[in-house]
C-alpha cells in the first residue's frame, strides 16, 4: 500500500490536554532544514484503528537525520494529535502530494524494530485479519529510558568477543552438540535431526516426548537441540506456556550452554530486565531467547532454530488483539527467515498432526520397545476387568483400583492424584431436583468455598444465606464436584500419616520433596517430584471430557498425557491409575498413543470441516452491525456461515480454571454493544484461500472503521475457545 500523508498541516488545529498542558503550536513545514539525504521517512503509527494500519510520509529534519534511522522509535503529529511510531524506511522521494509535516521528536536511537521482526508482525497481521500496531505491542517491550541510556555507554563494548563464540567459559559446563546424553537419538529420526542442525541446515519437526526426569526430562531434550545450533554459530528462540516451564528450560540451557549465554524475555519479570534483556538480543550479546508468548518475536541474530513447547496448552494463544497463537507465529517466522523449527509435546495437538501429515514437518517418535521402557503402567478402573472385580467402580470417584495404587505407592514415594476443579465445592445443585444452583442476583452459579461455609456466586462474589431452587422451592444444596481443597481433605484423613499437598489456584507448588505424600492438583498445576511419582491418579475425567467443547477430548487426553509423564518407568514401579468411562481417550493413554489420538482426531474433524482441517474467523457484535458488515460478502472466499446466534454467559474457562482464551467483549470495540444484543457468525475457510479470506475481513473492518457510521464488529480468527 502506497504510503499517505497524515492529515492536519502546519496550520491545522492543536489537541489541548487538560494531563499535559497547553502544547506550544507545531513549527511550521516551511521553516524546517529537511535532512540533506533521504528526507522522507515511512512512519507506522501506534494506533488502534484498522484503517490507519498502513505507513505515513514525514518529512526528516536536518538535526533529527542521523537519529532517525529504520527501527527507531518517534513521536509524530496526525490529525492534530501527537502518536508514537516507528520509521520503517527513510527515501528519497514521497508520493503524497500534500506538504509533509516533520518528525516531531526521536525518542531512543535504538533500532528496536528489526526488518525481520517487522515483516513478521505484518505476516501475522495478515494471516488474523489485525493490525502490525496490535503485533508490535507484544513483539517489542516498552522502553526503559535507563536502560537505554545505560546500553548507549555499555552494551556495545559488552558485545565484543561475544558474537560467534562458541567455546564455554572457564568453569562452564562443555557445550556444543555432543556435550551430554544423546536424548532424541531415543527417537526415530531424532539423531537425524540433530545432524542437520549440527551440519546448519533447518530441519522442521513434531516432536512427541516421552519426558522423564532428572536430566533426562523434556527440557533437556529441547537444551539437547537448542545446543546443536548454538554450536554453529547460529541463535535460537525457545518459548514455554508459563514461568514453571520457563525455569526448567532455562535451568537445562544454562547445564548445556552455561550461565550468561541466555535471554530471558517473560513480562513476569518486569519491564526493566525484560527490556535490557531485549537491547541483549538486537546487539547480539547472546543468541538464544526463552521466554513465554512475547519471547517469539525475539530480535535474535542469524536465527537457526524456533522452538515450542506443548503447542495444544490455551496459554499460547495471545489475549489481546489481534489474538494469535504462538506457534502460528513461529511457523510464520520460520517460513520466512528459512530457520529449522520444533515442536514439542508430551501429547501431539491436531495442529501438530497436520504439519506432519502434509510433509511441512517430520515426525519425531519411540517405537514401541522404547516406550514400554520409558513410561508407566496404565489401567483403567472402568474396564471389564476392574469392573468384574469391582462392580461399584463406575459408581465411586475414587474406585477401589485407585485407593490400592494410591496405598501401595506410598510406600515406595509421592502420590498424584489430578482433580478437574479447584476449591472445595466448585458447583452446587438442588437437593430435591438436583437442578444446577444459580445466584438470584447475577444467575451466576453458586460454589461453596469450604466446609461449612456459605454458598457464594462466582462470577459476583455474592453470598446467598436464604437461596431456595427455582424450580422445586427446595432449600437444601449438594455438592455435583469435588474440587481440590476438598479432596485433599478427604485424603488426609484416608492416610492419616502422609503428609498431602494440595496445588490449585492461587497456590500452586513447583516441587514437592521426594518422601510418601498425597498431592492434590488441578491440570497444569501438577508439582514435580525429583525422582517422579510413585502413582499417577487421574481423577473427574468424565467431567473433563463432557465439558462443551470442540476440543474437550483432546485438552483432556493431552493433560493426562502431561500429569502421567510425570510418573516413573513402569520398570521402576510406576502406575498410572484412570477413573473416567470407557472412551475413546482411554483407549489412547491406555495403548500410550498420542499420536494415534491426534490422527484420529483431525480425520473426524476433516471429515466434518471443522478446525484445524479448515479456518474460521468469529464476528461478534450487534445483528444491525454483522449485516452491514457481511452485506459485502464474498461467498466465493467462504466454504460455509454459521449464525449469527445470541453470545450468552462468561468467557470459556479450562477444566482447571484457567481462563480458556479472551473472550468476546476483550476488545474495547464491544463495549458499545450490550451483552445482551451480543451476536456471533462463524465464516468457514479453506487454507488455500485463507490470505483473500482474510485480507476481504482487515478490508470491511478498515472501511467501516473509516467511516464510523456503525456499531463496531469484533473479528477473531482461529479462535479454538470459542466453538
Amino acid at each position: 500500500m502506497p504510503a499517505a500523508s497524515p492529515s492536519g498541516g502546519a496550520g491545522g488545529a492543536v489537541q489541548l490536554s487538560l494531563l499535559q498542558g497547553f502544547p506550544t503550536a507545531p513549527r511550521a513545514v516551511g521553516a524546517t532544514v529537511p535532512a540533506g539525504t533521504l528526507p522522507v521517512a515511512q512512519v507506522i503509527l501506534d494506533s488502534p484503528l484498522t484503517h490507519l494500519d498502513r505507513v505515513f510520509d514525514y518529512a526528516v529534519p536536518a538535526e533529527l537525520a542521523d537519529a532517525a534511522q529504520p527501527g527507531v522509535r518517534v513521536k509524530v503529529r496526525f490529525s492534530g494529535r501527537e502518536f508514537t511510531g516507528f520509521i520503517v524506511a527513510r527515501t528519497a522521494t514521497t508520493e503524497s502530494a500534500k506538504r509533509l509535516l516533520p518528525l516531531a521528536k526521536v525518542i531512543s536511537e535504538q533500532p528496536v524494530l528489526t526488518p525481520e521482526v517487522l515483516a513478521l508482525s505484518r505476516a501475522v497481521a495478515a494471516r488474523y485479519a489485525g493490525t502490525v500496531s496490535e503485533v508490535l505491542k507484544v513483539a517489542i517491550p516498552p522502553r526503559m529510558a535507563r536502560v537505554d541510556a545505560a546500553f548507549a555507554e555499555t552494551g556495545e563494548e559488552a558485545a565484543v568477543g561475544v558474537v560467534g563464540t562458541s567455546e564455554p567459559a572457564a568453569g562452564q559446563p562443555e557445550t556444543g552438540a555432543g556435550a551430554g546424553a544423546a536424548l532424541l537419538t531415543r527417537y526415530a529420526n531424532g539423531a537425524t535431526f540433530l545432524r542437520h542442525l549440527a551440519a546448519g541446515h533447518s530441519p522442521r519437526a513434531v516432536l512427541t516426548s516421552l519426558g522423564g526426569y532428572g536430566a533426562s526430562d523434556w527440557p533437556a531434550e529441547i537444551a539437547e537441540a537448542v545446543a546443536a545450533v548454538w554450536h554453529t554459530g547460529r541463535g535460537a528462540v525457545v518459548v514455554v506456556p508459563d514461568q514453571r516451564d520457563l525455569a526448567r528450560v532455562e535451568a537445562a540451557l544454562d547445564q548445556r550452554l552455561g550461565a550468561g549465554n541466555i535471554a530471558r524475555l517473560t513480562a513476569e519479570d518486569g519491564p526493566t530486565p525484560r527490556y535490557r534483556n531485549f537491547l541483549r538480543l538486537l546487539s547480539g550479546q547472546v543468541r538464544v531467547a526463552v521466554g513465554t508468548r512475547s519471547a517469539a518475536y525475539a530480535p535474535v541474530q542469524d536465527l537457526g532454530l524456533v522452538c515450542l513447547w506443548d503447542d495444544g496448552d490455551d496459554l499460547h494463544q495471545e489475549q489481546r488483539a489481534p489474538y494469535q497463537h504462538v506457534r502460528e507465529v513461529l511457523l510464520l517466522r520460520a517460513e520466512q527467515e528459512g530457520c529449522a523449527a520444533l515442536l514439542a509435546s508430551g501429547a501431539q495437538s491436531t495442529e501438530a498432526h497436520r504439519l506432519v501429515s502434509t510433509g511441512w514437518a517430520q515426525a519425531i517418535v519411540a517405537d514401541r520397545s522404547e516406550v514400554r521402557r520409558s513410561t508407566p503402567r496404565v489401567i483403567h478402573t472402568g474396564d471389564e476387568f476392574q469392573l468384574a472385580r469391582d462392580p461399584l467402580a463406575a459408581r465411586a470417584r475414587i474406585p477401589h483400583a485407585a485407593w490400592k495404587a494410591a496405598s501401595e505407592g506410598l510406600a515406595h514415594g509421592p502420590v498424584l492424584l489430578q482433580v478437574a476443579r479447584t476449591g472445595f465445592s466448585p458447583a452446587l445443585a438442588c437437593e430435591e431436583c438436583r437442578e444446577p444452583a444459580r445466584c438470584t442476583a447475577c444467575t451466576g452459579p453458586l460454589a461453596q468455598t469450604g466446609r461449612g461455609g456459605a454458598p457464594g456466586c462466582r462470577w459476583c462474589g455474592r453470598p446467598d444465606l436464604r437461596w431456595s431452587c427455582a424450580n422445586c422451592g427446595g432449600q437444601r444444596l449438594r455438592a455435583t464436584v469435588a474440587g481440590a481443597t476438598r479432596t485433599a481433605e478427604e485424603l488426609g484423613r484416608a492416610f492419616p500419616g502422609a503428609t498431602v499437598y494440595s496445588s490449585a489456584g492461587e497456590h500452586i507448588l513447583d516441587t514437592v520433596p521426594d518422601r510418601p505424600s498425597v498431592v492434590v492438583a488441578t491440570p497444569g498445576a501438577e508439582p514435580l517430584a525429583p525422582t517422579g511419582y510413585a502413582a499417577v491418579i487421574l481423577l473427574d475425567g468424565s467431567a473433563m471430557l463432557s465439558r462443551e467443547s470442540l476440543r474437550a477430548g483432546e485438552d483432556t487426553l493431552r493433560r493426562w498425557f502431561t500429569a502421567s509423564l510425570l510418573a516413573r518407568p513402569a520398570a521402576d514401579g510406576g502406575l498410572v491409575v484412570i477413573t473416567a468411562d470407557d472412551s475413546t481417550a482411554v483407549g489412547h493413554l491406555v495403548r500410550w498413543d498420542p499420536q494415534g489420538a491426534a490422527g484420529r482426531e483431525l480425520a473426524t474433524r476433516s471429515e466434518l470441516g471443522l478446525p484445524p482441517a479448515v479456518r474460521f474467523a468469529a464476528l461478534t457484535g450487534s445483528r444491525e452491525a454483522l449485516a452491514v458488515f457481511t452485506a459485502d460478502l464474498d461467498s466465493r472466499l467462504f466454504l460455509r456461515t454459521v449464525g449469527p446466534m445470541p453470545v450468552g454467559g462468561q468467557p470459556g474457562r479450562t477444566a482447571g480454571g484457567r481462563p480458556s482464551g479472551p473472550g468476546p467483549r476483550a476488545d474495547k470495540s464491544d463495549t458499545q454493544t450490550s451483552s445482551a444484543d451480543q451476536h456471533r457468525l462463524l465464516l468457514f475457510f479453506s487454507y488455500r484461500s485463507a490470505p483473500a479470506a482474510t485480507a476481504w475481513l482487515k478490508a470491511r473492518k478498515a472501511a467501516l472503521s473509516a467511516r464510523g457510521t456503525s456499531e463496531p464488529v469484533h473479528v477473531r480468527c482461529d479462535a479454538a475457545d470459542l466453538i
